[in-house]
């Protein structure tokens, strides 16, 4: 049972059973024979049959009947119910018949044995497979170790900057269904920042391999693996690793997949329904994914886990699983959560204390046996409250509880803080409350006080805190609860009665009442400390019906005089401790019993009992012994102390060696003589010393133990392995063996040889071969027998003993060899393994064959290949014995082999390695190279898993190097350094180093003659230095035109100087030339504030550091000299022209988004009183309002200029007005003050113009909007708006990529800021793409727009519907004028209105009076001419005719109404109002109103038709419209304003007559958005008639129509 034994002791010999109780021991012992011998039995009669079975035939198959069904893969699918055909043929167990057919049988057991062979294969296959679960399981423990091991060491070797991956948070194992989604996560830290990759059993994890069944997720140092819809072949462990320069760590976690319930493959037969019998099934457990050693701290919570595995798997089969604390079982609490989840067993610690600290045992048991694992938890204490108070004490617990008291007992903290602990108060709480109450008031030192003061019946927790001369403790952990009451009565309240057995048990009589009560009886102290004294005793026999009560009575001993104790308060309970007695005193006590019937006789007295503490401390442990165990941990034995009474444990302390600082190995108290202190540092030397502690308090300190070193402990190695013969002569044989795989912590010293002689197959008396050891790996064994058979085992020996031998060999018979090839190679080495490549070392055949060997082969394949996978490494055979393996995959385990070649031919392959996985191990490093200032080469190797017994090895082509005459060896600490004495091409070769003693710490360099070569020049370097130059030495201006020398050397000392030549000529610090060297920069510098003629020439520097030199020159001839000579006058004079005010920016332009273009320019150095003159071909500009300096930035805005000519200029104007051909000119301006001016011109004529205009055009282009596409009645039209137009800007429109040619029915134009062509009549052929290209003189920008498809189709639809309203509007009928709104006229006057109508076809006319159809008669005469004339004629206007009259035209389109009224007065003269005048005709033509503003009225006024009716007044028509189509009509208005306003432009001033204002973009969009109603712009005329002639006047107010005009009389 390997799993009894730790993870870290199992594989060390000197483990006992001693770590175990002896109870524990002897249990084990007697389970372990027991399940042994069992499971043997169980597995030789169901699993593998051997001869013996065979021969019993059917008769042990049915003494051992199996009702188990299986699949292909022996998974259990079910069982086989047997059908029984009667119970007389069982009864004895055989029948005759049968009885015959079994002897029958007997005789034809070989025949059958012939067709078995299927079923043992199958039963091959069934123990191959749990031989591989059992590996696995190893494997996976070995990584667990390995791991933890690393996580060690890369502590131990973390770099202050850069450091190892570490993983802060491992991936956890999980158990999922089948068709479920898992997620493994890991947090990894490391700097650099470390690569993750995912393995699967090894095999790294590629995502786009199967896509979408895994995702790999990495950021912020968390990293994800995501397995989606997992199935059965996802049960396995993964791994991921994280690497980087500094090493490489892994971690893993198991998933295991389990399938729901019923849901099997539909192929395999189905399962019995119902429970399941585990008759007949051998269960294998193994116990995998381990806890290893844990250490908490007081308060955190810790879960404890393992997976198990059961094979074979049954469904709804329920091990059972429980947890052991020091051989203790351990229950479900508040402190302890257990946790099934049918693969995986866990274990909660809720809240850790320090009683949580033991060893745990998880035991799974099984009908087949049980299996188990155990590991140590240590609990450190918590953070103190109070800097230097003691740790809390532990393990609280309640004795001999009563009525009247509780004992509280505990165990003293291991840790005192640095001051001895002066006592303990223990508290106490209610159950249900959460208020502590202190019940002692001075600390006690013995760790059990009495507790009283409680209320009988209720129950209690307790507490304890220890107290030092710094502070209080943390308090412990509170007790179980308990009832302050009796045994008995607590017993009564269980409420649980025995069951009726038939027996009459006879108690005491009934107590009589009023009867006086007895004698206590059996009195004693059964507890004195000099704190208090316990009392107990027996109640009396005779006690009354009524409850009795005590008193306790106390005498000074040599004294008579009785002294009550408890007067007040009398004791209900048999047991009483006394407090307050004087310590040293020796005191008698006596017990009295009392009732309502009076007070009994006081018991028998006790013995003299001197107060002071029975139990003493107990004496030291003696001399303490320790053990080397693991990397991490120490076996520490000691002597037991001495007539210890009531020993509660040891604790256990270990201080570093020299440090004296003490830390506790355990801090809850060991009752052995033995324990494993772990946590200690690999490496370090340690010193234990141990203490004893009781109830009265702690021991002294033992003596100090032995110093100790913290490594693995010292064994005798593991068998070797792989035996095989090299070479067979007559007598003799050479043998080969492979190194053992564990050599127990120590060399191995040699290997010891024996045989024995095979003869018929059976092996005869072992022989030694060789009684001194040997050291190689191959040995020749003589005096053997020619043609006899042998087979061999080895041993291994080192400083701790001789192993165990090896498993025997092969049988190898003893005969010459006589072929021709040669032998196999041996003694195969593998070194250097990395992710990719490894290198294989071996050593020749020892038989050569006929010839020489003169060459040899490798070969490799996967583990896990079969035979035939081997493929070779070299085509052509290498003469060396070892070769790089390169090309391998990482994360892959490989078998190598090799094979040597003669001239006959290649022999036989040699043993194939171990499985060597290709992985890089975190902390490898590497050979590096050094050559210091010296010049000397030397190899330097650092190991950072060096153990005290490791090695350093240096090896020149894999051979050992063992004389110094060509490179002298050094080590120190865990470097190691060869340098070369005096290198030259006989050191080129392959130089390795291998540190022994390690997990295969080794590298290699290979030193070529090219790298010989580049070492040789480095070391010429550093023997003859030349200080190194950051820059060669330069040249440049400086302001004021200096001229500066300098250059920048890398490194020099304080120590460095400096020559500076000038054409052979040093030079040095003076006025004309100025020096500087900056030793911490390495600047050197030479200043000179001006060049002339005669510093023409070579400028050098030369550097001397110690014996570094270096030197630097610069030519400064011809045009290069005149070059920087002339810049350097030119700087000088900038300089003097920035002493005053001046250009730091000279003048340029700036074109805004609005298009207006500012002139602008940057100064600097100026003042209040400088001045800023604008020009403009040498003209000023003094329009110095629109000046600007904002941040040393002068400005002007071109277009501004217009305003000096005075005047308002509107919105419009200035728009117009930004830039033209007129700004066209050449701009300066000029500062100037008192220290000087400085001048700066910008030239904007021709190209400058031009490039001006490119710039605006740009900007305009840039504004634009996209192209839109509407509709009007002509046609579809494509506009863009832009922000500003100007009329040099060029546009071109493109259809189709070409530029459109323009006609009547293509057309473009301008309104406003709006650019559009007009298709007028547009067809199918019209559609496609369009075009319009704005020319800036560069690339020009271009805006798009498809004409086509819907597009197309929705502006055709759009024009149709425009184009018929269009047609509409102009065909409805309408009133076009004539009618007034009001007429004025005197009786007896004759009124003829006439008004023009039109309409296609012709309308129809209707004369209303008040809204009622008038017919034409004498009076009213009605007329409608030629279609277009419609008149109203009052021959005789009288007082009825006053009134509203309208007319209503009328045709298919549409319908239109006039509206006017007529008022007839009787009076004459004027009543007011405008004028009229008839002409020679008789018509009235309106006027002013008198004579003067008749000749100052425009000669352009509005003309009136005239008619030959001299009665008739006409009047312009001004009345109501109902239009249909008022928007078509405001869309033509629209159009005709943006013709003049183009007209305007290509005029350039406004007309004379008839001006009206344009409107501006913004209010031409308004006027679109709101469309007129029918009375807009209707404009009220008013029209009085006072009678015929000159004299009569009229008035017609027209603000609509402008100034109003005036004619003559005929």
């Amino acid at each position: 049972m390997s799993g009894c034994i730790p993870f870290y002791q199992r594989h060390h010999r000197h483990y006992d059973r001693s770590y175990r109780s002896r109870e524990a021991r002897s249990a084990a012992g007697s389970y372990q024979s027991g399940s042994g011998s069992a499971s043997v039995g169980g597995l030789g009669a169901s699993s593998y049959p051997g001869p013996d079975r065979s021969r019993l035939g059917s008769v042990l198959d049915r003494a051992k009947p199996t009702y188990l069904a299986v699949d292909k893969e022996n998974h259990i699918i079910g069982y086989v119910v047997p059908i029984f055909r009667g119970s007389q043929e069982f009864a004895s167990g055989l029948s005759d018949t049968q009885q015959a057919r079994l002897t029958e049988s007997s005789a034809s057991m070989a025949r059958r044995d012939l067709f078995t062979c299927g079923l043992e294969m199958e039963r091959s296959e069934l123990s191959t497979r749990k031989e591989a679960v059992r590996e696995s399981a190893q494997r996976v423990s070995m990584s667990k170790r390995i791991h933890d091991h690393e996580e060690h060491h890369k502590r131990m070797n973390e770099d202050s900057l850069m450091h190892a991956p570490e993983f802060v948070i491992k991936p956890r194992s999980h158990t999922v269904w089948e068709k479920q989604c898992v997620r493994l996560h890991c947090t990894v830290t490391g700097w650099p920042d470390p690569r993750v990759v995912w393995y699967k059993n090894n095999v790294c994890i590629d995502p786009l391999a199967q896509p979408g069944k895994y995702k790999v997720e990495g950021s912020y140092n968390v990293h994800s693996l995501e397995i989606s819809r997992c199935d059965f072949d996802d049960t396995a462990q993964y791994r991921v690793s994280a690497m980087n320069a500094k090493g490489e760590q892994s971690a893993f976690a198991s998933i295991v997949v389990k399938r729901f319930k019923g849901e099997v493959d539909e192929s395999l037969p189905s399962p019995r329904q119902g429970l399941v019998s585990e008759y007949g099934v051998n269960f294998k457990t193994h116990i995998v994914d381990k806890f290893g050693v844990s250490f908490g701290r007081e308060g955190e919570t810790m879960s404890l886990g393992c997976t198990v595995i059961i094979y074979p798997a049954l469904q709804r089969y329920q091990p059972e699983i429980q947890w052991y604390r020091d051989d203790v079982l351990l229950t479900p609490s508040n402190w302890t959560h257990m946790h099934w989840s049918g693969d995986r067993a866990t274990l909660t610690l809720t809240h850790l204390n320090k009683e949580d600290e033991g060893l745990y045992t998880l035991r799974v048991t099984t009908k087949s046996g049980y299996e188990t694992y155990s590991a140590y938890v240590f609990v450190r204490d918590g953070d103190a409250e109070v800097e230097g108070a003691p740790g809390a004490p532990l393990d609280v617990r309640c004795l001999d509880a009563n009525k009247d008291y509780v004992i509280v007992t505990w165990k003293q903290p291991a840790v005192d803080g640095g001051s001895s602990i002066l006592g303990y108060f223990v508290d106490r709480c209610e159950v249900g409350t959460k208020h502590w109450v202190q019940c002692n008031d001075t600390p006690v030192k013995f760790a059990r006080l009495p507790v009283t003061g409680l209320v009988e019946g209720r129950s209690y927790s307790f507490r304890v805190r220890a107290v030092n001369h710094s502070g209080m403790s943390r308090p412990s952990r509170a007790s179980e609860p308990v009832a302050a009451m009796d045994a008995a009565d607590r017993a009564r309240m269980r409420g649980t009665s025995a069951p009726w057995t038939g027996q009459i048990i006879v108690t005491e009589e009934e107590p009589a009442e009023g009867v006086v009560p007895g004698r206590p009886r059996e009195l004693e102290v059964t507890e004195a400390t000099k704190n208090y004294v316990v009392l107990s005793w027996k109640p009396p026999g005779e006690r009354g019906h009524e409850g009795i009560m005590y008193y306790v009575e106390k005498c000074v001993s040599g004294t008579d005089s009785w002294q009550r104790v408890n007067t007040e308060i009398p004791v209900r309970s048999p047991r009483f401790a006394l407090f307050d007695l004087a310590e040293g005193k020796s005191y008698s006590f006596r017990v009295r019993c009392c009732n309502s019937a009076g007070v009994g006789e006081p018991s028998d007295p006790t013995e003299a009992t001197t107060v002071g503490d029975k139990l003493d401390i107990p004496s030291a442990p003696g001399r303490v012994v320790p053990t080397r165990n693991t990397d991490t941990s120490v076996v520490v034995s000691w002597e037991a102390s001495r007539d210890a009474k009531d020993l509660v444990g040891y604790y256990i302390e270990a201080s570093v060696a020299g440090s004296n600082t003490w830390e506790p190995c355990n801090n809850k108290p060991v009752k052995g003589t033995r324990f494993i202190c772990h946590g200690l540092t690999t490496g370090e030397t340690y010193v234990i010393r141990v203490r004893a502690v009781n109830a009265a308090g702690l021991s002294g300190f033992s003596p100090e133990s032995e110093p100790v070193q913290v490594k693995a402990a010292i064994a005798s190695p593991v068998p070797p392995h792989g035996i095989s013969v090299l070479e067979c002569v007559r007598d003799s044989m050479v043998l080969a063996w492979k190194q053992p795989g564990s050599v127990g912590g120590a060399d191995v010293t040699g290997y010891f040889v024996d045989y024995c002689q095979v003869t018929d197959g059976v092996p005869g008396r072992w022989h030694e071969a060789n009684v001194k050891s040997v050291s190689e790996r191959a040995y020749r064994v003589c005096d053997l027998k020619e043609n006899r058979k042998y087979q061999f085992q080895v041993r291994a020996a080192n400083m701790a003993g001789v192993g165990i031998p090896s498993l025997p060999s092969d049988v190898f018979l003893c005969e010459e060899w006589t072929i021709a090839v040669p032998g196999p190679p041996h003694d195969l080495q593998i070194t250097e393994v990395r992710g990719n490549s490894l290198v294989l070392l071996w050593k020749p055949p020892v038989y050569q064959g006929r010839d020489a060997v003169n060459g040899f082969y490798a070969d490799v394949k996967e583990a896990e290949a079969p035979a035939e996978a081997w493929k070779g490494v070299n085509d052509k055979a290498t003469g060396e014995r070892f070769m790089k393996m390169e090309g391998l995959e990482e994360g892959r385990s490989y078998v190598f082999r090799v094979r040597a070649q003669n001239k006959a031919g290649v022999g036989k392959a040699s043993e194939a390695t171990e499985p060597t996985l290709t992985q890089t191990k975190a902390g490898t490093k590497e050979i590096a190279v050094e050559v210091d200032d010296d010049g000397v080469i030397s190899l330097n190797f650092e190991c950072c898993e060096l153990t005290p017994d490791s090695k350093f090895v240096w090896s020149k082509n894999y051979e050992e190097i063992t004389s110094d005459a060509r490179m002298a060896l050094q080590t120190q600490g865990n470097k190691s350094r060869g340098t070369f004495l005096a290198p030259a091409e006989e050191d080129v070769g392959i130089y390795s180093c291998a540190v022994t003693h390690t997990d295969g710490a080794s590298s290699s360099f290979h030193l070529s003659e090219h790298e010989l070569k580049r070492l040789l020049e480095l070391s010429h370097a550093h023997k003859f230095p030349i200080i190194p130059l950051k820059s060669e030495l330069a040249v440049e201006l400086q302001e004021k035109g200096r001229v500066r020398f300098w250059l920048q050397a890398e490194n020099m000392s304080a120590n460095g100087k400096v020559d500076y030549i000038f054409n052979d000529n040093a030079l040095s610090q003076g006025e004309k030339y100025k020096m500087n060297f900056d030793k911490n920069t390495g600047v050197i510098e030479m200043i000179m504030e001006s060049l002339t003629p005669a510093d023409e020439g070579t400028f050098t520097f030369q550097l001397q550091d110690g014996k570094a030199t270096n030197q630097s020159s610069l030519v400064l001839i011809g045009d290069v000299f005149k070059d920087l000579q002339k810049e350097s006058e030119f700087q000088r004079k900038e300089w003097f022209r920035k002493q005053g005010p001046h250009f730091v920016e000279y003048l340029g332009y700036e074109v805004t988004p609005e298009c207006c273009v500012i002139l602008k320019c940057k100064v600097g150095n100026i003042k209040k009183d400088t001045v800023a003159l604008w020009s403009k071909d040498g003209r000023e500009i003094k329009s110095d309002e629109h000046l600007s300096f904002t941040e040393g930035v002068l400005k002007l805005e071109i277009a501004q200029r217009c305003a000096e000519a005075g005047g308002k200029v509107d919105d419009v104007t200035w728009r117009r007005l930004k830039i033209s051909k007129k700004d066209a000119g050449v701009y300066g301006i000029v500062l100037k003050d008192d220290r000087g001016k400085d001048s700066s011109t910008l030239n904007l004529t021709d190209q400058g113009f031009k490039d001006l205009m490119n710039h605006v055009f740009r900007v305009i282009a840039n504004s634009s909007t996209p192209l839109k596409i509407t509709s009007t009645d002509e046609g579809i039209r494509l506009y863009t708006f832009v922000s500003y137009y100007n009329d040099l800007l060029q546009v071109t429109w493109h259809y189709k990529d070409s530029a459109i040619a323009f006609s009547d029915r293509i057309k473009s134009g301008v309104v406003g800021e709006q650019l559009w062509l007009q298709i007028k009549e547009p067809t199918e052929k019209d559609t496609g793409k369009y075009a319009i290209e704005f020319n800036d003189g560069q690339g020009g920008l271009r805006r798009t727009v498809e004409l086509a498809g819907q597009g197309f189709d929705d502006a055709f639809a759009e024009f149709q519907r425009l184009k018929a309203a269009a047609i509409a509007e102009r065909s409805r009928a309408r009133v076009a004028g004539g009618l007034p709104d009001m007429v004025t006229i005197q009786e007896g006057k004759a009124l003829n209105l006439t008004c023009n109508i039109s309409g296609d076809p012709v309308p129809e006319v209707t004369w209303l009076k008040n809204d009622r159809e008038m017919v034409s008669d004498d009076h009213y005469v009605l007329r409608f001419q030629s279609g277009k004339f419609a008149s109203f004629t009052v021959t005789t206007v009288n007082a009825s005719d006053s009134g509203k009259y309208s007319i209503l035209v009328k045709n298919k389109y549409g319908t239109e109404s006039g509206e006017f009224t007529i008022v007839v007065t009787k009076g004459t003269g004027d009543v007011g109002g405008a004028s009229y005048y008839t002409d020679a005709d008789g018509n009235v033509v309106f006027g002013p109103d008198t004579p003067t503003e008749r000749r100052n009225a425009a000669v352009t006024g509005r003309k009136i038709q005239k008619r030959k009716d001299p009665d008739v007044l006409q009047v312009p028509p001004t009345g109501r419209r109902n239009s249909e189509a008022g928007e078509a009509a405001e869309r033509m208005e629209m159009k005709v304003q943006a013709k003049e306003q183009k007209e305007d432009k290509k005029e350039g001033k406004m007309a004379k007559t008839g001006k009206t204002e344009q409107k501006t973009e913004k209010e031409g969009k308004a006027e679109k958005k709101e469309p007129r109603t029918e009375t807009e712009g209707k404009t009220e005329q008013r029209v009085k008639v006072t009678g015929g002639g000159d004299g009569e006047k009229g008035d017609h107010p027209d603000p609509g129509a402008g100034p109003s005009s005036s004619s003559s009389p005929a």
